[in-house]
Parts: structure tokens; sequence; C-alpha cells
């Protein structure tokens, strides 16, 4: 069986793909997510990039166990079994503390209303 891809793809595919990661769930993710979801504001756009980031993570250890399965070379699988680490193993957890964070501004609007109310 041929490799999937040789080393050289490989390093390019773990360094763009770490980047995406990096910028794209961990600086929009977390970095405006967590602001926003403090204020009630963006939520479907909020929990939307943590649930892409989730999947994308399923995806992603998907292919890496694959290509263990079939017995690619370290090269081929190390990228995509780490990058599926990450986005699973940070974004899975932080989608509850974001849910928490809308709750909680949910449960403030409504106590505000109450006392507005009398």
């Amino acid at each position: 069986m041929n490799d999937w891809w040789t080393a050289q793809e490989a390093g390019l595919v773990g360094g763009i793909g770490g980047s995406v990661i990096g910028v794209v769930f961990g600086a929009i993710g977390g970095g405006i997510g967590g602001p926003l979801a403090a204020k009630g504001l963006a939520k479907p756009f909020v929990l939307g990039i943590f649930m892409l980031g989730i999947a994308l993570g399923v995806a992603c250890l998907g292919l890496g166990v694959a290509a263990v399965t079939l017995g690619q070379p370290y090269h081929v699988w190390y990228a995509p079994l780490l990058g599926g680490l990450l986005l699973c193993g940070i974004m899975g957890p932080l989608l509850f503390v974001v849910r928490a964070r809308y709750r909680e501004h949910d449960q403030r609007r409504l106590a505000a209303e109450e006392l507005r109310r009398g």
C-alpha cells in the first residue's frame, strides 16, 4: 500500500491544520466566544463554532484511526490524530462551559425583568 502523503506533505498538513485550528477555533471560539457568551450575544454563531470544531475533531480522529488501521506510517496518522484529539479534547468540554455562560446570562436577564415588573 502506498503512503497517503509524504513526510514533507505531512508537515504542511500539520502546520496549516494546526494554524487553522489555533486561529479559527482557539482565537474565534475562545477569544471571542467567551466574552460574547457572557453578554448573551451571537449564540448560534458561537455554539456553531464549537460544534464545528468537535465535528472536525471527530473527522480527524476517524481519519487518523483509519490510517493506523490500514498500516500507514507515522507521518500520515500523527497530524490527524493530534488535531482530532486537540479539537475534541478542548472544544468538547468548553462547549459545556459556553452553554452554561449563556444559561447564566438568560437567568440574569429573567431576574432583571422580574425586578422591573415589581
